[in-house]
């Protein structure tokens, strides 16, 4: 018999859409590749439960409801209700996702005959994707991305994250500590391939840095530091903050941009405002807001540093994308990080929770004369043609054994 060609239900409660454009890019910006090869639709869970419209009284950012279905670069995205209670509920968001999403699961498997589901995160998604995988008797690759190192920590999201990952035909880690984590828990590690993330060059390449500054109204001479994601207590903005006392001593002009907006993890602006205002940090600090990726290079290109002081990731793409505008990273020695800051030519690791070493490894990284060319070569190589051909051929194996 002929090999078949894949055909990719992507399964990602975490996927942008047009009330939530920020949420999961570096998976669409994967699968939107990924389409170039073979055909994808995707089904995107959204959480919803009956009263949820009064928490929107004062949190007005609340699970926003996107439509039905969307066009995202020629590529088909569905959004199907799940109920899901709020706190108490989330053990059981795996199977009310599979549950709710059979339906339109099944018109998809009609109308498009999809023989393969890519599943985005081990819990909920990656095991509500394993229950669909068996109702509709297709194979269920899963990605892992990094929150099944916090969901772990709770016992019964973890034996239904093993349990997700013991039916799934292969699985995705986008770093080996990663994989080597999920390994320690009690998976499998030989169906467990590692393919980190990419990073798009079109959209991620230095521009003049007198013209990046400009468009952003910063001093020519000042040196500048800047983080991006999104505005929660996991992405370390606070330590970042923290340091800059000590720093503004020494540089007395010091900027620090901070690029970023909510995020489906939360948004801790206010809190960081404050931050700001009681350390007196007002002329160094500065909030843009959320850019779209094809804005990134003006702030990247600006600065002179990228510093993001984390808690937790899988593969961090921005590192690659500030990598890619000639800038070296200053961050903590957590999850993918050292894997993307691979070597002393391409930045600072630092021990997360070590304050001291944080501010020290800043202060070092602005003295430093970096291979700013050497930077964006790193970044060349590791761009997204690469990660896409092994992904075509790991779909290939599972739909041709």
């Amino acid at each position: 018999m002929a090999n078949q060609q894949p055909r990719l239900l992507v399964f990602s409660s975490l996927y942008p859409s047009s009330v939530r454009p920020m949420a999961g890019l570096f998976i669409r910006e994967r699968m939107t590749r990924v389409a170039e090869h073979c055909p994808i639709v995707v089904v995107s869970p959204v959480p919803w439960f009956p009263l949820q419209g009064l928490i929107r009284l004062w949190r007005p950012g609340y699970r926003p409801q996107p439509p039905r279905f969307e066009m995202h670069n020629g590529v088909t995205v569905h959004f199907p209700r799940f109920l899901s209670l709020p706190g108490i509920g989330r053990s059981c968001d795996g199977f009310a996702m599979a549950l709710c999403s059979a339906w339109t699961c099944f018109k998809l498997k009609k109308l498009f005959c999809f023989n393969l589901i890519d599943a985005h995160f081990a819990y909920p998604d990656g095991y509500a994707a394993t229950r669909l995988g068996q109702w509709l008797r297709v194979p269920v690759v899963i990605t892992l991305r990094g929150t099944e190192v916090p969901l772990s920590r709770s016992e019964r999201r973890r034996d239904l994250m093993l349990k997700a990952l013991a039916s799934a035909a292969r699985v995705v880690s986008v770093s080996q500590s990663l994989k080597n984590y999920v390994v320690g828990l009690g998976a499998d590690g030989a169906k467990i391939t590692v393919v980190g993330n990419g990073v798009d060059l079109d959209k991620f390449t230095a521009i003049d840095k007198v013209l990046a500054r400009q468009r952003l109204g910063l001093p020519m001479q000042a040196p500048v530091l800047v983080s991006v994601g999104g505005l929660v207590e996991r992405k370390g903005f606070h330590r970042v903050i923290d340091a800059l006392p000590a720093l503004v001593q020494r540089h007395a002009d010091l900027v620090y941009l901070i690029v970023g907006g909510a995020s489906p993890e939360g948004d801790i602006r206010r809190q960081l405002e404050q931050q700001v205002a009681t350390l007196g940090l007002e002329n160094h600090v500065r909030f843009l807001g959320a850019y779209p990726s094809e804005d990134l290079k003006t702030p990247l290109s600006a600065a002179d540093v990228f510093v993001l002081a984390t808690a937790n990731e899988g593969w961090a793409n921005v590192f690659l994308e500030a990598m890619a505008c000639g800038l070296p990273v200053v961050t903590t020695d957590v999850g993918g990080n050292r894997e993307v800051v691979s070597h002393a030519d391409l930045g600072l690791i630092v021990p997360f929770g070590d304050q001291s070493a944080l501010t020290s490894a800043i202060g070092q990284a602005l003295a430093t004369s970096w291979d700013r060319q050497r930077i964006m070569a790193y970044a060349a190589d590791n761009a997204w043609d690469k990660r896409v051909s092994l992904l075509t051929q790991l779909f290939n194996t599972v739909v041709n054994p």
